[in-house]
Formats: C-alpha cells, structure tokens, sequence
C-alpha cells in the first residue's frame, strides 16, 4: 500500500498549520506574560514611590517633633535657672538682713506683744500688727518655695513635653 503523496504533503500542511499556531499561541502567552511584567514592576515601582514619600514624610514630622521639643527644653532650662538665680538672690538678701520676712498676727492673740503697728516703707498693711521672722526660719521657708518652684517648672516641662507627642486634635 503505496501512501499517496497528496495525503502525506495535506498531513504536512496540517502539521505545519498546528506548529504555526501552536508558535503564535507561544508568542502571545509571551506577550502577556511582558505585559505582565511592565505592569508588576510598574506597579512596584508606584508602591516604592509612596513608601519614599510617606517615609520623608513621618522623618518630617519627627524632625519638627524633635525641634519643638528642643526649644520647650531650652525655654524651661530658662525658666529654672532665672527661679533659682532668684532664690539665691533672696537667701542672699535674707542672709545679709537685706530683707526680713514678717507675718500678720491676729490682734487678739498678740494683745501682749511689743511689735510696732506701723508697716516700714514698702508694707502694704496698715496699722496691722507683724511680727519679724527668724532669719533661719525665713530662709527655710525660701527653700522650701523654691524646691515648690523646680517643681512646678518640672511640671510644666513634662506637660510641654507630652502635649508636644500627642497627636492634634
């Protein structure tokens, strides 16, 4: 049985068809999967873009962050030194009999003592009777206003500093 030439050369076409299409099948699985490829990096790339931005933008934050929190350090460094170049000035003033602390007495409780009525210079009671603070006592008293003055300074250092971290609202 002789195989007719026709029928071998049609087999071949048909061959040569199916490995043509099976290449342009090939060539546009390529094609998407280039595709693909442009649209994946493209998309990476976008992602990066924002990742940088975003980045830059919380470095921003935090180095305007860092800044505010500098000068409120360097405002209530001020604030304690000008207080205690104050209580120094005051314990000197008291220690050198410069200035003398005096209280008020009851009138009545004081029916007995000899204090003068009459204020000094700078008083502002009049006619009230005021009795003269130890100098010792009165320089306590100094220390301890003052050690209440660091205090409150420290507070409103630490509240500075959180309003400073928090978020605005």
């Amino acid at each position: 049985m002789a195989v007719p030439w026709k029928v071998i050369g049609a087999l071949a076409l048909v061959l040569a068809g199916f490995g043509s299409a099976w290449q342009f099948q090939d060539w546009r699985y390529g094609q998407q999967l280039a595709e693909q490829a442009r649209l994946s990096a493209e998309t990476l790339n976008q992602l990066a873009v924002v990742g940088a931005t975003a980045q830059q933008a919380e470095q921003d934050k935090r180095l305007a962050l860092e800044q505010r929190l500098a000068a409120s350090d360097k405002t209530q460094s001020e604030k304690m030194t000008n207080a205690q170049k104050a209580q120094a000035l005051l314990c000197d003033r008291l220690a050198t009999s410069d200035l003398r602390l005096s209280v008020l007495l009851d009138a009545r409780s004081a029916s007995g003592c000899s204090v003068p009525a009459t204020p000094g210079a700078g008083g502002v009671d009049h006619a009230a009777i005021r009795a003269r603070l130890d100098p010792a006592h009165a320089q306590r008293i100094v220390a301890i206003t003052d050690e209440g003055d660091r205090g409150l300074i420290a507070l409103q250092a630490c509240q500075a500093y959180v309003k400073a971290l928090a978020p605005a609202r």
